[in-house]
Order: structure tokens, then sequence, then C-alpha cells
């Protein structure tokens, strides 16, 4: 099926241009979102006669998303949840979580312009991009913790793999310690 783009759509096309897509593709998600028309003639000339105002339109949400941008890149944001000893998450953390996060900070962000490449299921920082406009994008970080003071730590550049080896490695010394010291009593009897 040719459609023509009302605007720009990733690894598709630029707005306006006349592509071919699948009928399905069509059907079920460029046409209900409204980011294509069929590409009969009624529908070149109208897109034609409404150009104008389109990319006026397209220019000034591209604007403001870039104003947003410029304040949301690089940011990094804590998501608190539960996870086992070794870190593993029970769950995930998804784009609704992110954008969660993102809105308490005070930034205006959806789950649908979050862009996750594969789910967040364990503890650390992670970089996550949001796509603010379809030519707009910025990374953040989510920093996914048990607690807050865990979060500091692993800002701080600590794993929690490091915190756990760390404290295990504690424990053995002092249990050593503790050893040595009723060897060194029994001896002394």
């Amino acid at each position: 099926m040719q459609v023509i783009l009302l605007e720009r759509v990733a690894k598709l096309g630029q707005m306006g241009e006349v592509v071919n897509v699948k009928d399905g593709y069509a059907r079920n998600f460029l046409l209900p979102q409204g980011k294509a028309l069929r590409a009969n003639e009624a529908n070149v000339k109208s897109f034609e006669a409404k150009k104008a105002q389109l990319e006026a339109t397209n220019l000034e949400t591209k604007k403001e998303a870039e104003a947003v941008a410029a304040k949301l890149d690089g940011q990094a944001f804590i998501v608190i949840r539960s996870a086992s000893d070794a870190g593993a998450l029970y769950g995930s953390v998804t784009p609704r979580d992110a954008a969660d996060a993102a809105t308490e900070a005070g930034f205006t962000v959806s789950r649908t312009q979050v862009v996750l490449d594969r789910p967040i299921k364990d503890l650390g920082l992670h970089t996550v991009s949001v796509r603010l406009h379809p030519e707009v994008a910025v990374k953040i970080k989510l920093n996914v913790a048990r607690s807050p003071e865990e979060a500091e730590l692993q800002a701080s550049g600590k794993s929690v793999a490091e915190l756990a080896a760390e404290a295990e490695a504690q424990a053995e010394f002092e249990i050593a310690e503790l050893f040595d010291e009723m060897g060194a009593a029994a001896s002394e009897e």
C-alpha cells in the first residue's frame, strides 16, 4: 500500500514522502496514529494544501522538544525495586517506570516516549533513550537500586556485586580472626 507520511517515521521516511508499506502496517499503525494518509489523488491534493501548515506545526513542536531535551539530556533518575542479593530484580523496570521517575522529577515524559532496547532486570546504572519528537531523542540514566542509600553508592561508581563481595570478604576476615583467637585461647590452656 502506498501512503503519504504526515510526519517523520523512523526507518521509513520524512514528512511528505510517498512510501510503500505493508497493508497491515498501514492499516494498524500508520493510519490510526495519524502518521500517514493513503496515497490517492484526493489525499495527495489535500496534503499539498496542508503541507505548509503541517511543516510549521512540526517545526514548532520540534523547537519545544529541543527545549525540553536541553534540560532532560543526561539526567539521572532513581528507581527503587526489590532484588536478590546477587542484584537480579524481582520483575523488571518498564518504560512506564522510567516515565514515572522522570515525571516525579518535574519533566513531562510519557511511557510511549521511553525506548528500552532490552528489559532492565538487574540493579545498577542503565542508559535509556527518550524520544521527545520524531527528530529529537535524548539519553537519560536510570539508577535501579534497592534503597536510596544504595542508589547513592551506585552513583559514586560502586556496583552491587562489588559491595556484596566486600561485605562477604569482611565477614570471612572476621570469622578467621575469631577462630584464630579461639585457637590461641585453647593453646594457652
